[in-house]
């Protein structure tokens, strides 16, 4: 049965000076701690690497986040791996939970989440599966 939750989250950003700064793209690396309320009451610590080019509105990231908290009030904690690019400021965003990284009430969990950002607030939407009880 497919199920979906809603919500927003905080987050606090904190970059590393790039490690590499070579011409084309400079790749940096971010953690990011976040706080998820509505549907998603959980926190949250990522792990990310940006590739920043000379074009400032063209960029790329790969990310792997473990989400700990509640869906819908199941208790647990996943994966999601994030993949991103803007090419001149065309945006894509994959965001997908990664298959048998579920635990607690979540074990088994499936799906994607999409984020949409309005006047500086993180929507998320989880659109996800479960296995059958």
């Amino acid at each position: 049965m497919s199920l979906r939750a809603t919500g927003t989250f905080e987050l606090e950003w904190d970059e590393q000076p790039p490690y590499d700064d070579a011409e084309g793209a400079t790749l940096a690396t971010v953690t990011i701690t976040k706080t998820w309320t509505g549907d998603i009451e959980a926190t949250s610590v990522t792990k990310l690497i940006k590739a920043m080019t000379a074009e400032p509105t063209s960029a790329g990231l790969v990310a792997v986040e473990r989400v700990t908290g509640k869906v819908n009030g199941r208790v647990g904690s996943f994966v999601l791996l994030h993949n991103a690019i803007s090419d001149r400021g065309d945006r894509f965003l994959n965001v997908v939970v990664l298959p048998d990284s579920g635990t607690g009430e979540l074990a088994g969990i499936k799906g994607t989440l999409n984020v949409d950002v309005v006047d500086g607030a993180h929507n998320v939407t989880l659109d996800y599966t479960l296995p059958a009880e």
